[in-house]
C-alpha cells in the first residue's frame, strides 16, 4: 500500500531532515533527480541529450531553486539551459549562481521588447526553442491559478514538461484546478506523493509521477493507495476445502418492474466477482434468472434465505416498497452496501436509520449528487467531505468519481485514482455495488473491500474501452460487466 502525505507533513519532515543535513545539500539531491529525469525525457523525445535545449520556468523560493540547480546539472551534460525568471528579485540566489557558473543563461519573463501579452522577447524565444520545459514556478505553498505572465508562458509551451514537485497552478491539497495551470508529462516529487498527484484534475495534470527519496522521515500517511498486486493477492478465490457457502453468499436487493436492468447488472457483477452464491430478492427475479441462471432468485427479501452480506439500492425506487426493502436489509445484522435509491431514501427519511443494526458494517456508495443529498455538497476537498460523512454516519463512505475516495469511520482514507472516466455511464454504479457486495460476503474488511472493488471496476472499464489498437472508445455498463473477469485475472496475475 502506497502512502500520500500532505504538504504540512512533508514540510515537517523536511525540517527534521534539515536538522541533520544542511538544506543546500538536500536541495542539490532533489535537483539532481530532476536533472536526471529531464535528461531521460530529452533522450526519449529527441534521441540525444547533449546539444539540446531546456528552458526553466522559475518562480520564487525553493521550488525555483530546485529548477535552477537542475539546470546547472544539465549544463554539465552539454545541454543548453535558459532560465526564465518570473520574479527576478526573488529567484533562489545559490541556484541562480550555480546555473550561471555552469554556463546557463537567465532572462526575465517581462523583459525588454515585451509583446502584447507582456512576455519579453528573450523569454518568448526561450520557450519557443525549448526541447523540454521544467516547471519550477510554484511549490507546495502555492495556491490558486497561475498569474497572467506565467499562464501565458505555459500556454506557449509545445514540448514535454517536467514539473518540480507538482504542476504549478494545481492545488497541492485537493488537486483542484480553477484557472490556468501546468499540464505536466512527468512530475518529480520528493519524499512521497502529495494529494495533488492523486486527486481531482491534479491526477491527470501530474502525468507520470516519480517519487525521489531524499531522506525524509515521514509520519503516517494521510491517504493510502492500493497497488494492483496486493489486490490480486487478497482477492477471494476458492481453495480445496471451500464450497459454495464458505466462499460467501451475497444477497442482491435491486431493481423493479420499471428498472430490471439494475438487478441484472448488480447480480451479474456479484456472479462475475466469483461469489460462492448469489441470492437475488426482488420483482425482477424472472429477468435476473434469464440472464444469470446460477443466481437463486426470489420475489422478496424475507424469502431470500441466509446471506453473509447485502447489496441494496439500485433501481428499488424511493417509494414505500423501496423503503421497506431497505429497512429489512438494514435490520438483517449483516454487512450492507447501500447504493443509489437507498442513499436517496436515507437522505429523505431519517427514520430509516433506526432500522440499522449498529453492530453490522454499512457501506454507502454515493456519486456527487447523492452525496450532496445525504451530507451536503462535497466541494473541492472531497477527502475532507467523505471523512466527515463517514464519522457522522458511522459508515464506510465510497465517494465515486474519476478519483474514488473511500473513508472509514475511524478516519482512514483510501484513494483509487483512475486515469480515465469510462465508467461515467448509466448502470456502471450497479456493477460496482454487486462487486462490493460479493467482497463483503466473502469477509473482506469493508474499507479494503471498497478499495478492491473500486480498482477492479475501473480496470474492467479500461479493458472494455480499449480496442485491439489500444484506443479507448465509449462503453456501456454491460461491456464493463463482461470485462470484470478479465480485470480480476489481471490483478491476480500480478500477485
Amino acid at each position: 500500500m502506497l502512502g500520500v502525505w500532505t504538504p504540512d507533513q512533508i514540510r515537517a519532515a523536511e525540517q527534521r531532515l534539515f536538522a541533520r543535513v544542511p538544506e543546500p545539500q538536500v536541495m542539490r539531491r532533489a535537483a539532481y533527480a530532476v536533472a536526471v529525469r529531464t535528461a531521460a525525457v530529452l533522450a526519449d523525445c529527441t534521441g540525444v541529450v547533449a546539444g539540446r535545449h531546456v528552458t526553466l520556468l522559475v518562480g520564487a523560493g525553493n521550488n525555483g531553486g530546485d529548477a535552477l540547480w537542475a539546470g546547472a546539472f544539465l549544463r554539465r551534460r552539454g545541454v543548453g539551459v535558459t532560465a526564465v525568471l518570473l520574479v527576478p528579485d526573488k529567484a533562489h540566489p545559490a541556484g541562480l549562481a550555480a546555473l550561471r557558473r555552469a554556463g546557463g543563461r537567465a532572462v526575465v519573463a517581462e523583459g525588454p521588447s515585451a509583446d502584447t501579452a507582456g512576455i519579453g522577447a528573450e523569454a518568448a524565444d526561450a520557450v519557443e526553442r525549448a526541447d523540454v520545459v521544467v516547471d519550477g514556478i510554484v511549490g507546495l505553498s502555492g495556491r490558486g491559478p497561475l498569474r497572467p505572465v506565467a499562464a501565458e508562458l505555459v500556454r506557449r509551451v509545445a514540448v514535454p514538461v517536467v514539473a518540480v514537485d507538482l504542476p504549478s497552478g494545481v492545488d497541492p491539497v485537493t488537486g483542484a484546478v480553477d484557472g490556468p495551470a501546468v499540464d505536466a508529462d512527468v512530475t518529480v516529487t520528493f519524499g512521497g506523493r502529495k494529494p495533488c498527484h492523486v486527486l481531482g484534475a491534479g491526477l491527470v495534470r501530474s502525468g507520470e509521477v516519480e517519487v525521489v527519496d531524499i531522506g525524509l522521515d515521514l509520519d503516517d500517511p494521510e491517504l493510502h493507495l492500493l497497488e494492483a498486486d496486493e489486490i490480486g493477492a487478497a482477492w477471494p478465490v476458492p481453495v480445496a476445502a471451500d464450497d459454495k457457502y464458505t466462499q460467501g453468499v451475497v444477497g442482491i436487493a435491486a431493481g423493479s418492474a420499471a428498472y430490471p436492468g439494475a438487478a441484472v447488472l448488480a447480480s451479474g457483477a456479484a456472479v462475475q466477482a466469483t461469489s460462492g452464491m448469489v441470492r437475488y430478492a426482488g420483482p425482477a427475479a424472472d429477468v435476473v434468472r434469464s440472464h444469470w441462471p446460477e443466481v437463486v432468485a426470489t420475489g422478496s427479501v424475507p424469502d431470500a434465505g441466509r446471506v453473509q452480506a447485502w447489496a441494496v439500492g439500485p433501481g428499488i425506487g424511493t417509494g414505500s416498497s423501496g423503503r421497506e426493502v431497505l429497512r429489512h436489509v438494514l435490520d438483517s445484522g449483516r454487512p450492507v452496501c447501500a447504493d443509489a435509491d437507498s442513499i436517496t431514501l436515507l437522505a429523505e427519511d431519517p427514520t430509516i436509520w433506526d432500522a440499522r443494526d449498529p453492530d453490522a458494517p454499512l457501506v454507502l456508495t454515493p456519486h456527487a449528487g447523492e452525496f450532496a443529498r445525504l451530507a451536503g455538497d462535497p466541494g473541492p476537498d472531497r477527502v475532507a467531505a467523505a471523512r466527515e460523512a463517514a464519522a457522522r454516519f458511522d459508515a464506510f463512505v465510497l465517494l465515486k468519481g474519476n478519483t474514488t475516495i473511500v473513508a472509514a469511520p475511524d478516519g482512514r482514507v483510501l484513494v483509487n485514482a483512475a486515469p480515465h472516466a469510462w465508467p461515467a455511464t448509466a448502470g456502471s454504479g450497479d456493477v460496482l455495488t454487486g462487486l462490493l457486495g460479493a467482497l463483503l460476503a466473502a469477509g473482506v474488511e469493508p474499507w479494503l473491500a471498497c478499495g478492491y472493488a473500486a480498482h477492479v471496476h475501473a480496470l474492467a472499464a479500461e479493458l472494455a474501452a480499449s480496442g485491439d489498437d489500444g484506443a479507448g472508445a465509449p462503453i456501456g455498463a454491460s461491456a464493463l460487466l463482461a470485462s470484470v473477469p478479465d480485470a480480476i485475472r489481471a490483478v491476480r496475475a500480478l500477485a
